[in-house]
């Protein structure tokens, strides 16, 4: 377990595995909250918003997130 949570610390953790493993975001996070023992959802106040904003893209590439649309309802 890591003596010191933050956001920069659990980011970093986060690009090296995706570096040294290749892969998915999601999963580098899964990967992280298990070697820190923290809960993904506790996580979420650790990732920093260029983490979150990867996340958004591979969760819509992955269609988990619906897609945004840039047309009007009609």
């Amino acid at each position: 377990m890591s003596l010191f949570i933050n956001n920069e610390n659990i980011s970093a953790q986060i690009e090296n595995f995706v570096k040294r493993n290749g892969g998915e975001y999601i999963d580098a996070v899964l990967y992280v909250c298990e070697e820190n023992e923290i809960e993904p959802k506790a996580a979420v106040k650790y990732l920093t918003k260029p983490i979150i904003e990867k996340l958004e893209v591979e969760g819509r590439n992955l269609n988990i997130l619906p897609k945004k649309s840039s047309k009007l309802p009609i």
